[in-house]
């Protein structure tokens, strides 16, 4: 049945129907997958990976055709690096499929033991969630990411993705029905919602309880705004990127410039990337205009506060929006603060708890930032861009999570487990 038909008859019922079967096969596939060995996971996440560059034109393909529809209806340039794929990104996503099957198996780990004065043997032990629903936008690698790291994690997934990238998601699925099917898994371990009507998503926020533990949206402030209002399953957050850069003024003025540019400009569209330059007042005579200069030329729009504007005509003065602002493209807002604590005051009022970093030499204001900040990722001398489970060693992410309840930072594999207590007695009662 077409996406069309479903829309056009019984619209409401016929959605229900399909997305409640969705769920009791998902829910069923759990059951099973939750006791797959490791090294069938391991088959199919290695074949899905073959069959992702043996089937590299027929993706690549389908990702011309929405990269085609999405330009035509006018999507931003940032959305536009999101959702295209060309060969070097396929091969990552090939890669990512093999690093997360070469991840150590994470359900079944003993993550404590203990012994009772009575005798009885205590272990706590990883098992999977159960099923995941995952919500996302317009990045078609997510596909290929969530479905693998779920499937690691001995996860049932239901994956819902943006109907720009609905092309090119389907042909990576594919790969994935492909490596289930090489390994003797069943195929509905991994669904991936053939519907585009923004109804779907509501029944998996609110009408699939019985189906779904936890919910993970993966997109912009409106979608993660909705998740927020409408789950009535936990829900795995994150919420934008405002990730600030501070150069403290033991900054090596080369290094900082060299990591500022690549924090904001490598890819201005992932969550990673820097949104806000904070630089003490202490060098701001010997760096600011530099660092300006170096953003400028490197195709960067520059919003400063008022000592900023003064260092070059080309600042555009900033106002107390771009301080909360998530640009996800080539414009930084850029603050002059006071000190490390005043970095670390900033951050707390407009920051998003994501990604922060210091660039510094003095270790004591180094381990003040690392040790105050309170965000899912904090760094010393290092891109804001590493923020990604891929270069976490994860293989890859569903995403980084900025809560603070189960999950927080990349969620990989060992994120998408929880844990059971396992006792162990002798005939003990208790009095």
């Amino acid at each position: 049945m077409s996406t069309d038909t479903l829309t056009r008859e019984k619209p409401a019922a016929t959605l229900a129907a399909a997305m409640a079967e969705i769920g009791r096969k998902a829910r069923a596939a759990a059951s099973e997958l939750a006791l797959a060995s490791p090294e069938a996971k391991v088959t199919a996440l290695k074949a899905a990976a073959k069959a992702v560059r043996t089937r590299q034109n027929e993706i690549l393909a389908a990702n011309a055709e929405d990269v085609a529809a999405a330009t035509a209806s006018g999507i931003g340039a940032a959305l536009i690096d999101r959702l295209a794929l060309d060969p070097k990104r396929l091969e990552g996503v090939a890669k990512g499929l093999e690093d997360i099957a070469a991840l150590p198996d994470p359900v079944g780990r003993v993550l404590a033991e203990w012994t009772r004065p009575n005798g009885l043997a205590i272990s706590r032990v990883a098992v999977p969630l159960g099923v995941v629903g995952i919500i996302y936008e317009s990045r078609p690698n997510v596909t290929a990411d969530a479905g693998a790291l779920c499937l690691k994690s001995g996860n049932a997934v239901i994956l819902r993705g943006g109907s720009e990238s609905a092309r090119s998601s389907a042909a990576i699925y594919a790969c994935l029905q492909e490596g289930l099917s090489a390994a003797g898994l069943p195929a509905t371990c991994i669904q991936l919602v053939p519907i585009t009507d923004r109804a779907a998503v509501g029944h998996m926020l609110a009408d699939m309880a019985d189906n779904i533990d936890v919910i993970v949206p993966r997109g912009g402030k409106s979608l993660i705004s909705r998740v927020q209002k409408e789950a009535r399953v936990p829900v795995i957050g994150h919420l934008e990127g405002v990730c600030h850069v501070y150069v403290d003024r033991g900054a090596h003025l080369e290094m900082a410039k060299r990591i500022v540019v690549n924090a904001k400009m490598r890819r201005t569209g992932v969550c990673g990337s820097a949104e806000s330059l904070l630089v003490d007042q202490a060098c701001a005579q010997t760096h600011l205009s530099s660092l300006v200069t170096t953003l400028l030329e490197a195709g960067c729009e520059v919003r400063g506060d008022e000592i900023t504007a003064g260092v070059d005509a080309r600042v555009k003065p900033a106002t107390e929006q771009d301080w909360y602002a998530e640009y996800l493209d080539a414009i930084i807002a850029v603050r002059v603060v006071d000190g490390v604590a005043g970095a670390i005051a900033h951050i707390a009022q407009y920051g998003s708890q994501h990604t922060e970093c210091i660039v510094t030499e003095d270790l004591a204001a180094a381990e003040k930032f690392l040790n105050e900040v309170d965000s899912a990722i904090v760094l010393h001398n290092a891109s804001t861009q590493f923020a990604d489970g891929a270069e976490f060693g994860m293989g890859a992410e569903i995403g980084i999570s900025t809560d603070k309840f189960h999950a927080r930072g990349p969620v990989g594999v060992e994120q998408l487990t929880s844990y059971k207590y396992v006792v162990r007695g002798s005939g003990q009662i208790r009095d």
